[in-house]
Parts: C-alpha cells; structure tokens; sequence
C-alpha cells in the first residue's frame, strides 16, 4: 500500500513541552490541563527526555514521604530517545515501533531540535484518510486467544495477563465476549496506580516478586482473594465483526477510546484487534 512509503511530515503531532528545570509537580499539572499521556522535556529546544503520568508516579513512589517539591525534570532517568526525521516512511516509523514495543517515536529537525512527534495513534489514523488497500479485520486479528470465564477468580485472570504477556483478557459466556480486563481494572491497593494505569505486565511482576514485600502489601493482596472476574470486569465491550474492514475497527477504536477490540461471527468470539496490529501492517 502506497501509503507506507508516505513521508512523516504530515503526520507530526505538536507536543507539549517543558524545560529541564520544571518541577515534578509543574509536569504533572501540564500533563493534566493539557489532557495529554506525555510531555518532551527540551533544552535549549533539543528533546532529552519523554515523561509520562507514570513516570511522575513511579517518581513519587520512589519518593516515599519526601518532599517533591524540589524533585526538576532534569532529575529524571533518561529513556532511550527514538528518533526519526521527516524524511523517513510511514514504513520506517511502524517498524521502529513494533521492534522497540512503544508507543510514541520523536521527529527531529535538520539541526537536531524537536520537530514533532507521532505516536501509535496517528499511524493508525492513515487508514482513515490514505488507507488505500481494503484489508479485513479477519486478515489482521489474532485468532490465539486467551480468554477468561466470569467466575474465574481474579488473581487466576492476573496470572494469565502476566504468563503471556499481554495486556487484556477477554472474559466470555458461551463463546460470547461479555466483558474485557486490563490492568487498569485491579484494584489500586494492591499495587501502585502508577503501574496499574500503564498496564505493563513485566513491571507488575518485577513489583508483585521484588524483595522486601511488606506484610501490609501481602494483606493487599491477599484482600482480592474473593473476587472473581465478574466483579472487576468491564462489561458489555465494544466488538468488531470479523468481515469489517480496518478503518471500521479504527473509527470504533478512536471514539470509544480503547485500544483493543474483541472480535466476532455470529456473536461469537473468534479473535481481537488492536493498534498493535494496524502498526505492524504497515511495518511489513
């Protein structure tokens, strides 16, 4: 499809910015006015650090009781940048995604300063718009599934989200989807919000079997021994039929807000869509 080899310019997403000297408190304020999942920190208008609502949080997690006030963006641990230029395809920028699993990859200018950025969202948005290939969701979803039953306890559902490594469970009654959990659906006692909001399986495990687990975080845990899938999970899920066309699932992906959808024939599951595998189609 042509637009693979389509250039980044048209694609930049302006960010917004803070200087290296902002505070903790500051970033996060600007990442809440702004309604935005990350901030480029720049100095002297050169990108040196992406910060996200989690990074805030791990920060003060990691704080503990002391003061943030004085905690700069300056001060926090820099991530690999990822970067491309305008110059670069829609192709390069899907592949570097899918290689590094992230989400967000930086635009430089011609001296090295910030150009922009594109993040998951805006390629899957080309199919909207310069999509020019009519490609079936049954082509691109993943048929494996692993699923979950109502009455399965929760801890067995976390078990599976952290042995496969994924980032939702699709919950199903008679082959039909009635409900999907991520992380974000267990409860914020038994580990940091900060964790739980980024659905990131490897850092729920590092967390959950670190050293010094204290006796008030096994009681935590040991409070969601009674629930089972059911109570936490999000009922009634947005679906896709499995003979919609891509751009279908994207339009229903951007209003509901999500980036997964359960697929089905004839009311019954039969596979999942995500973002992931728009980007990895435009990565082939």
């Amino acid at each position: 499809m042509d637009v693979k080899n389509s250039k980044l310019t048209k694609l930049l997403t302006k960010p917004i910015t803070v200087g290296p000297n902002s505070t903790l408190v500051k970033v996060r304020d600007t990442l809440l006015k702004n309604k935005v999942k990350r901030v480029v920190v720049i100095d002297k208008k050169n990108p040196i650090a992406v910060i996200t609502e989690k990074d805030i949080a791990k920060k003060i997690y990691e704080l503990g009781n002391n003061p943030i006030k004085s905690v700069q963006a300056k001060s926090f641990k820099p991530k690999k940048l990822f970067t491309l230029t305008r110059e670069n395809s829609v192709k390069e920028c899907a592949t570097m995604m899918k290689k590094h699993r992230i989400s967000v990859v930086i635009i430089l200018n011609e001296d090295k300063t910030l150009g922009g950025i594109i993040t998951k969202t805006d390629l899957v948005k080309i199919f909207l718009t310069k999509g020019s290939e009519s490609l079936k969701v049954s082509q691109i979803m993943k048929k494996n599934l692993v699923t979950a039953a109502p009455s399965d306890p929760i801890l067995h559902v976390e078990s599976l989200l952290l042995r496969y490594g994924i980032s939702r469970i699709i919950i199903k009654r008679n082959q039909k989807p009635v409900g999907i959990i991520t992380f974000r659906d267990f409860v914020p006692a038994k580990i940091p919000q900060w964790i739980a909001e980024s659905a990131d399986p490897k850092e729920v495990q590092e967390y959950k079997f670190k050293k010094g687990l204290t006796e008030g975080h096994v009681n935590q845990m040991s409070y969601l021994f009674p629930f089972h899938a059911t109570d936490i999970m999000t009922t009634n899920p947005i679906t896709i039929n499995h003979d919609k066309e891509i751009k279908d699932a994207i339009t229903l992906m951007i209003k509901h807000n999500v980036s997964g959808l359960p697929v089905v024939k004839n009311s019954k599951l039969v596979g999942i869509i995500t973002k992931s595998d728009i980007v990895s189609v435009l990565a082939s």
